[in-house]
């Protein structure tokens, strides 16, 4: 998979794509990640890419001029690919819109920077409009991270176990229930008798058990949206009721 990243600070992502899983799969050529530097499509000596916003206001707004350049030279024009904004006011990511963009082989991610980019470029260049939270950044440089993150987990063959990326947290719509490896005592406290007793069947119904409990405990907004069995609804009720005793 290919991501084409626009951005005012290409030097951020050094080391982020350098290391650990990502760097494994740029080096398997299952991600590709190619950084573009929006000054470099800049007309003036001076490479300005922001411009004060019109009418005033505070900050100031990138130019729609560099950004289509950038893009439209790298990719065409028009884009035959998702051109996605990074922008506070985009639709929140998660796991579900990662399994979205992982059914591409090629996306483009625009960091937006200062006050915002210029609207023709939401109106007319971007396809999609992406934030990762609720709250306000710097730019979009950090989301664009976190986005290439969680997309190229889901990437076959970019971890290690082909389940791996199926059994995390939200991966089901659940929070991931607790982890536990060697020693099997550690100051007094042991790892739950049941992850050693080599019954698949009852491992398996422990994890969902606790998957459940978790979620409901921690993120019970969660389960209304969860794919949930009779069974699993049973759990959570007996959970209910330990509460109200």
């Amino acid at each position: 998979m290919r991501f084409d990243i626009f951005t005012l600070f290409p030097e951020m992502f050094a080391g982020v794509f350098d290391t650990s899983i990502l760097k494994r799969a740029r080096e398997a050529r299952l991600v590709e990640i190619f950084l573009h530097d929006i000054r470099d499509f800049t007309t003036d000596k001076h490479h300005v890419t922001d411009d004060y916003a019109y009418a005033g206001g505070g900050g100031m707004v990138m130019k729609p001029e560099p950004i289509f350049t950038a893009v439209e030279t790298i990719l065409g024009a028009p884009p035959r690919v998702p051109v996605i904004l990074l922008t506070p006011q985009g639709r929140v990511f998660n796991q579900a819109i990662a399994r979205e963009l992982a059914q591409h082989s090629h996306i483009a991610l625009i960091c937006g920077h200062y006050e915002g980019v210029d609207e023709r470029v939401r109106e007319h260049l971007a396809t999609d409009e992406i934030s990762i939270g609720d709250y306000v950044l710097t730019g979009g440089e950090i989301p664009a991270m976190v986005i290439v993150d969680a997309v190229a987990r889901l990437i076959p063959g970019v971890l290690g176990h082909p389940s791996a990326a199926s059994n995390d947290s939200h991966a089901s719509g659940l929070l991931e229930g607790p982890q536990y490896t060697r020693p099997a005592e550690f100051r007094g406290w042991r790892v739950p008798e049941i992850l050693l007793s080599g019954n698949h069947a009852q491992v398996a119904k422990w994890r969902r058990q606790q998957a459940l409990r978790r979620t409901f405990e921690r993120r019970p907004d969660l389960l209304a949206r969860a794919n949930l069995t009779d069974e699993d609804r049973a759990f959570i009720e007996s959970l209910k009721q330990q509460n109200k005793s």
